[in-house]
Parts: structure tokens; sequence; C-alpha cells
């Protein structure tokens, strides 16, 4: 077979054909995935052949084959289709058996075939700009979609505005776009949203995601390589840009007067640009009053940690995205135990996924629990509205019969309100059940309760302090 890399034609034999193929396709794979990634699970790879329709790749075991297939299947067909210029079918087989000399080896079975697996003009790609070249020269992850996106009560108001800013990228009423909340709720995930709703639509429209930090860094990189034009041109030449973790530019001077004018070219050119934080613009100490002042211009968007019933909704996702199942009562246990916030959650699930597969057993709630046990080890028991009351009437200053009783003066009822709404936040409560705990409320009033302390958390920063405060003690202390 004759393949073009790196500009040179290649005739492939056996002998060279790591050397020649699959090194490249390697190289190209970490330049997208990231260092890591290929160290954990491609480094243990090889090419086993290689034909004009098909890759058989090696894999050490029939685990790590099911997880490439699972998680990096397209990564590797674009970076075989980069190298050789074809698109290819790939499969995996352990390679220790297909070494062996039966030449069937034990595979896993594994296999997909690439659309349009007929050969192609090496320069095909480029011309065409498949969208997922155009998704990862915009560092974009292809699983951050809406579809993906589960949408509760916490975070439906940044989710309508993404959509929105998705479909009209660019318009002047939510131009800037600043997405913000603590960590791990789902603003990169929205963000990035964003941006591949740009890629996929088809109109070749230039879209970058960076952090904060890469921004930082490509600047001072450029100074010191005499590269400013460059940069410059790299970053107002866009028409989505996402940046993320935004307040990490408080006291970078340089850095935020490049940033104000990539900031002012995009807008005034009607490119729409699409912030984080993990607080509200106006609330980002050390950034220049004109640049605070412009990311007020648009729309400014929360997110908050998602209630029991969205937690139990973002572990069905995963699981659906997974093409895997656990029992409800481990679910539940999960939702319960991981209420931090969405990254704790996922990577809760993940460890459990993991155990399941390495171990080829089924999740129980004990075993789910001894597997959780290092990582969460202060929440095996249920969170209690006894808890929450207990904690919200030391923070707020409230005692705990004052928050339980029908008094209704200012600050008895802005605690109560707090801890109803953290009861619905923090456990699978109903309405009703929250309701009873609180002295036989009916679920009307236990809606206005939380309706009132959700909005005012968005605009009274002492309340959300507390809230917060609140929060973290009640997630990090050990249950009642």
């Amino acid at each position: 077979m004759c393949v073009v890399a790196a500009g040179r034609r290649i005739f492939v034999t056996m002998k060279n054909i790591n050397e020649s193929v699959w090194s490249p396709c390697l190289d190209y794979l970490q330049d997208r995935l990231g260092k890591e990634v290929c160290y954990t699970w491609f480094k243990p790879t090889k090419l086993l052949s290689l034909d004009d329709q098909a890759a058989v790749i090696g894999v050490p075991n029939k685990f790590v084959g099911d997880w490439l297939h699972g998680h990096y299947d397209e990564n590797i067909g674009q970076a075989l289709e980069h190298v050789t210029g074809k698109s290819l079918t790939r499969r995996f087989e352990i390679f220790a058996a297909a070494a062996s000399g039966n030449g069937n080896g034990q595979g896993t079975g594994v296999s997909r075939k690439a659309p349009g697996a007929m050969a192609m003009p090496v320069k095909a790609p480029m011309v065409r700009r498949p969208v997922a070249d155009r998704r990862a020269c915009a560092s974009l992850n292809h699983r951050y979609t809406f579809t993906n996106f589960v949408v509760g009560e916490s975070n439906q108001m940044a989710h309508a505005a993404a959509v929105a800013v998705s479909r009209q990228p660019g318009l002047e009423r939510h131009n800037p776009m600043v997405i913000y909340g603590t960590v791990g709720l789902g603003k990169t995930h929205l963000a990035q949203a964003i941006g591949n709703a740009a890629v996929a639509n088809g109109d070749d429209a230039k879209v970058l995601y960076v952090t904060s930090e890469n921004f930082t860094n490509d600047f001072i990189r450029a100074l010191s390589e005499g590269t400013v034009a460059a940069f410059t041109d790299r970053y107002r030449s866009v028409d989505v840009l996402l940046i993320d973790d935004i307040q990490f530019l408080a006291g970078k001077e340089s850095t935020q007067v490049q940033f104000f004018h990539t900031f002012n070219t995009l807008h005034q050119n009607h490119k729409q640009i699409v912030l984080t934080a993990d607080r509200a613009p106006k609330d980002i100490k050390g950034l220049e009053e004109r640049l605070l002042s412009r990311f007020q211009w648009g729309l400014a968007v929360d997110i908050r940690p998602p209630d029991f019933e969205t937690r139990m909704a973002i572990l069905r996702k995963k699981l659906e995205l997974e093409n895997a199942t656990l029992k409800d009562d481990v679910l539940s246990y999960v939702a319960r135990a991981a209420n931090g916030n969405i990254r704790e959650l996922e990577g809760a699930l993940n460890r459990l996924l993991m155990a399941a597969s390495l171990e080829s057993r089924e999740i129980t709630l004990e075993s789910a629990q001894e597997i959780l046990r290092d990582s969460l080890p202060q929440r095996t028991k249920p969170i209690t509205v006894t808890r929450i009351v207990n904690v919200v009437s030391d923070l707020f200053g409230v005692s705990k019969e004052l928050i339980l009783s029908k008094r209704r003066t200012q600050a008895v009822a802005t605690a109560r309100h707090a801890s109803m709404y953290l009861a619905r936040t923090l456990t699978n409560l109903s309405l009703k059940a929250i309701g009873a705990e609180f002295g036989g409320k009916d679920h009307s009033t236990v809606i206005h309760a939380i309706n009132t302390t959700r909005d005012a958390l968005s605009h009274d920063l002492q309340l959300r302090s507390l809230v917060e405060q609140a929060q973290s003690a009640i997630c990090n202390g050990r249950p009642e």
C-alpha cells in the first residue's frame, strides 16, 4: 500500500508500518488529546495490519480495546485519514494473540466502518474541512453539546441563553455572554456547546476555545518570540471566541490590555464573545474597570448546584452516553453522596464503571459504597433536613426552633427559605416531604420559599455567601 506521510510517498510494508504510519498517527492524536491521554491509552498499542480499506490496531487487552472504541474511535479514524489520505475501517485486536501466528487473534469484536470507506485524495479533507477537523482546530470537546447537557432548575436560564446565543451569535443584546458559577457546574460544557453548534452549522465559522491561562501564555510567548502580530491575527480573526475562567486575568495588566483590544475588535465586528467565570463579573477583583464595564454590556447568567432530580438525570445521561447501566439504588446513592458539583458526580460514576469493567461484576449498593469509600468517606448517609437546619441556624444566627416555627420576621423567613432551598437542592425529598419537615407547610409554600431564595441569590451577595458556606458545611461535614 502507498500512503502519503509528511509530504512523502511511502510504500508500506509490515516491517515499517508502525514507524511510517502509526507513529505519526500517535503524534497527531497527542496534539489533539494531550500527552496524558496518549500515554495512558495509546502507548501500549501498535498497528497490526493496514490495507486500502481497514486498519487493525493491536491492544494489550479487551478492556483497552473497548475503551478506545467507545471513547476515541473517531479520533483514531481522523488520525489515520490525516496520515494515509484514506477513510479506513478500524478494528481492535489483542496483539499478543495476533502475534502468535494464528492470524485471527482474540479480537474484541469491536469494529466500526468509517463513513465513505473508499480511498480519498490526500488533500480532500483540507478542502472539505470536516466538522471533526474544525472542532479540533477550535480546541473543542465533541462531547460538550447541547444534546448532552442535562437541564434542571439550577441551569435552565443559562442553557436557554446559550442556545439563543448559538442561534444568533454576535447579536448585541447577548454579546458578550458571561456564564458564571462555582466550579464543576457545567460552565465549560455550555460555552463549548455554543462553539460546537457554530462548527456544526457548516458555514465554516472560525471558532476558538481557550482558557484565560492559554490566552496569557500565548501572549507571553508572542512577546518573547516577536510574533505579536500573529497572536493578534489569531484571536481577532475568529467569529466566535470562547474564554474559560476569565477571573484568572486579574492582576495581569499587560494581558488585560491585549484582551481589551481583542474584545473591542471582535465586538465592533459583531463577532460573538463567550466568557466563563467563578463569580459575577462585577465581583471579580483585579480586573480593569473598562473591562468589567464591557463584560456587563451583554448577558450574564449564573449556574447553581443541581438539585437531586437533576443529579439523577445527569447520571442517567452519562450512562446512556457510555452505553452502561447501574441499579437505581446505586444511582440514588451516588446522587446523594456526590452532591458538591457535577465534576465530582461524574468522577464518582466513572470510578464505578471502571470497577465494573475491570472486575467484570455487577455494582451493588454495598460495593458502590466500598469503591467510593476513600473518595466520599463522609457521605455514606443521606443528608437530612435536621442537618441542614442545624447548619443554617449556626450561620444565619437564627435558632432551630424559630426556623421550624411560624414566625415571619425577615431574618427568620430568610433562614427558613434558605433551609428549604438547600433541602430541595441537597436531598431527594419531595416538595410535600420538605413541607412536612417544616411544620406541615404545603407544597406551594415550599415552592415560594425556594423561588424567593433562588431569585435573591442572583443579587444578594451576603445571602449567596451564607448559602454557599452552608452548602459546603452540609456536604463536607458528617451528616446527622
